[in-house]
């Protein structure tokens, strides 16, 4: 693994990181409006969003470890894009 993908995959686990701090910040936030001690946001949506984030993080921990060819690599991006 080169040093670009080791930087490209700093950056993005800390990109996901910094947006899942700022969503739990906001639920709570909302938490806290409702006064009602849960989050207004439908849990079993919220359980799939974040399944489908770690399915998509563990795809792109694969195309970065993993050294596969270039058609599946640009397979693998198009199928994260069309979820």
């Amino acid at each position: 693994m080169g040093p670009f993908s080791m930087v490209v995959a700093i950056i993005f686990i800390l990109m996901v990181g910094r947006v899942l701090q700022e969503r739990y910040r906001a639920i709570g936030r909302t938490r806290d409006a409702d006064g009602a001690g849960y989050p207004s946001v439908d849990a079993g949506r919220a359980q799939d969003e974040v399944r489908q984030l770690k399915e998509r993080v563990a795809v792109l921990e694969r195309l970065i470890t993993d050294s596969h060819g270039r058609a599946d690599l640009e397979r693998q991006i198009e199928q994260l894009r069309d979820r």
